[in-house]
């Protein structure tokens, strides 16, 4: 699989709110709606490393890490680190794989 880098693929890039707009699970596309009860599923990149996973009205908060060589993103909420590959990240969208929960994309919302 050939990776897509972008020159924005920075932590200040990372920083802000994104929605989920795509969830593919083993080459089969998921349903948000089905799967959250919702759409308005985010995350939300802070400054000082915090983190917010929004479901609807529901907020997990935990911590963020960018590697240094921007390939992967830790994020830990409820103590459980998971390492998500970054397979595509620009200013405006970014994709994201963890080989058992999937592949999602986002895209960044105004806050």
């Amino acid at each position: 699989m050939v990776t897509s880098w972008s020159s924005a693929q920075t932590s200040n890039e990372l920083l802000g709110k994104w929605q989920l707009v795509k969830w593919t699970q083993h080459g089969k596309e998921k349903d948000i709606i089905d799967h959250f009860h919702t759409d308005q599923v985010f995350q939300v990149f802070l400054s000082n490393g915090d983190f917010q996973s929004i479901n609807g009205d529901q907020v997990h908060k935990g911590s963020w890490k960018l590697s240094k060589d921007n390939s992967t993103l830790t994020v830990t909420t409820m103590l459980l680190p998971v390492k998500f590959k970054v397979d595509y990240f620009d200013k405006d969208k970014r994709v994201i794989s963890y080989d058992k929960i999937g592949t999602f994309e986002y895209v960044k919302v105004p806050d």
